[in-house]
């Protein structure tokens, strides 16, 4: 018996209900929504996402895990397309400027709940001593030098608007590694476009470059700021924005 497989036939009514959720799932596979070897959401939310119970959504992940478009292991099930994703013309690596040019062996990422600077509370209209979720990132080349540190804070707009931030809440403790490299394109697949501007200052007495950047939406929503120290010794300070065409 020939075995079917989601990019077998088109989309139609005809076909099982796991069959047409695995055919959507792949399609957002395909166009880069969920990149090759990211962590698929679990099956409640693919539930709720597709409008089917967890049993379907069950038997669609295992259509597609049996013909290796699904890797699953001890984390999770992950996307397994071959190449790379399709990935959005303005994608940005966050925190822009602060990995940098050289390899690191010094690159650390955390999260907190507490309150911000409070230059940055008051910069996303915050109450003072109002906690928000704070991102902490340290990068270093392999030599020891070049060193670059940025804190950020969010907004309570891009928490409640962001569901992907939203969730670091609950797992904030400072500890565990947190790895935000995604959040622009988070805030874009939530409907936001990203305004940044960067303020940068030499410091005096020192070859250290600091960097204010404010990230805000189409409404003029402040959703972010972040705030770099670079060691500019020996890196040359790169920002690369593209900004997609008008459709």
């Amino acid at each position: 018996m020939a075995r079917t497989s989601p990019h077998d036939h088109p989309l139609t009514g005809a076909q099982p209900l796991y069959l047409r959720v695995a055919t959507r799932l792949l399609g957002e596979l395909r166009d880069g929504t969920v990149p090759p070897g990211e962590r698929l959401p679990g099956e409640r939310r693919l539930a709720e996402h597709f409008g089917v119970s967890r049993e379907t959504v069950r038997q669609a992940l295992e259509v597609l895990r049996r013909d290796g478009l699904l890797a699953t292991d001890r984390r999770g099930s992950h996307a397994a397309l071959p190449g790379r994703p399709a990935r959005s013309p303005a994608a940005l690596t966050f925190p822009v400027g602060a990995r940098a040019a050289e390899p690191c062996t010094g690159d650390r990422a955390t999260v907190t709940w507490e309150a911000p600077p409070r230059e940055h509370a008051a910069a996303l209209g915050l109450a003072p001593g109002r906690p928000t979720l704070v991102h902490r990132y340290t990068s270093e080349t392999a030599d020891g030098g070049g060193r670059r540190t940025a804190v950020t804070s969010f907004s309570a707009v891009a928490l409640a608007e962001v569901e992907e931030l939203a969730r670091y809440r609950d797992r904030a403790d400072g500890a565990a590694s947190a790895q935000l490299r995604r959040a622009y394109d988070w805030m874009r697949r939530a409907g936001l476009t990203l305004h940044h501007r960067d303020t940068i200052t030499p410091l005096t007495e020192s070859p250290s470059v600091r960097v204010v950047r404010r990230v805000h939406d189409q409404y003029a929503r402040p959703l972010e700021i972040t705030d770099l120290l670079v060691d500019a010794r020996q890196d040359a300070l790169v920002y690369e924005f593209t900004l997609p065409a008008a459709g």
